[in-house]
């Protein structure tokens, strides 16, 4: 962000104002964690700040600080259309076109007050007045941080801000696993924890909370799973019926994708699922090492995302969806 950009932003939030903080649709850790960090920080500034997701959020993520306060678009459309209507700042986190926001974008697109995007994908559009990208970040958390910074306002980041964007930065990290993973962001989780976050706690929220259910369902799933070793490729489908047997909730099938790449020898995994009431099959992609998953998913599936993790979609049926993946899959090198 440059100078200009940021003298501006800080007189815009020199008085108080009414603003909106967006997270993409189905929003995960990091976009949540994003959201709430920037709730907590703007009320420390005098704002009336309100998060409002596109869609419901998974319930492992419903202890993070604020949820309760935190408006869904699909649930309320009318009213929530209307305060989006009143705000006088928005801002989108861990997303870089509106349409990542679904039915919302019809309500963001008519908007006139300034907005400010704060992401770190690929190729981000040109809707914001103010924007704060690079891919180089690993999490949408880590660069609210440095924002904070650049407002020279870090002082402000107490136990809760912390909290929130400890949580964006673990779960986007993939445990602190990942290759964007560096030294600085480290600091920024030891500086997390010299505030008082639980380390201990936050991971046992966030991935040992889980249901009977939903242990039943990632059996099924590994039990779906195929390989194709010539491809160093793994993928698993799950069919609307299957998540009707497990019942299904929102969040159920996070991380699953990730088990295709933990097979010896495989760079390439994806994970199909068929959601009858949307009428589409929600795709996402995992890679290791140069294979571009970003590129594959905007080229093929009508998506995009980062070059190890991206997502995308498909209208055709489950298994026409996984005929093309298989028939593009074979006509390239992995």
């Amino acid at each position: 962000m440059n100078e200009k950009d940021i003298l501006e932003i800080n007189e815009l939030l020199a008085t108080p104002k009414k603003i909106a903080i967006i997270p993409h649709r189905s929003p995960d850790g990091d976009a949540m964690g994003s959201t709430l960090g920037m709730y907590h920080f703007l009320l420390k500034l005098n704002h009336q700040p309100v998060v409002i997701a596109p869609n419901d959020f998974p319930n492992f993520l419903a202890w993070l600080p604020a949820t309760d306060k935190v408006l869904v678009y699909e649930n309320e459309k009318v009213k929530v259309a209307k305060i989006l209507q009143e705000q006088d700042l928005i801002f989108t986190l861990d997303f870089n076109a509106l349409h990542r926001t679904g039915e919302m974008e019809n309500v963001l697109n008519k908007l006139t007050v300034p907005m400010v995007m704060i992401d770190h994908h690929q190729l981000p559009d040109t809707y914001a007045k103010y924007t704060y990208s690079d891919t180089a970040f690993g999490s949408t958390c880590e660069m609210v941080y440095n924002f904070i910074g650049f407002l020279n306002k870090k002082t402000l980041i107490d136990k809760t801000i912390a909290t929130c964007l400890y949580t964006g930065i673990l779960t986007d990290s993939g445990g602190f696993r990942y290759p964007k993973t560096t030294g600085t962001t480290h600091r920024i989780a030891a500086e997390f924890i010299d505030l008082g976050i639980d380390n201990s706690e936050i991971p046992t929220l966030l991935f040992d909370n889980n249901s009977y259910d939903r242990l039943q369902l990632l059996g099924r799933a590994l039990q779906n799973m195929k390989v194709i070793p010539e491809l160093k490729t793994a993928y698993i489908s799950l069919s609307q019926k299957e998540l009707d047997e497990f019942n299904y909730v929102k969040g159920d099938t996070e991380g699953i994708v990730n088990y295709g790449l933990t097979i010896k020898g495989i760079v390439f995994a994806a994970i199909f699922i068929e959601h009858r009431d949307e009428n589409i099959v929600k795709i996402s992609f995992r890679s290791q090492g140069a294979f571009d998953v970003n590129q594959f998913a905007r080229e093929h599936f009508s998506g995009g995302g980062h070059i190890n993790a991206a997502g995308g979609k498909s209208n055709d049926t489950l298994a026409k969806t996984i005929e093309k993946f298989e028939t593009i899959i074979s006509k390239i090198i992995i």
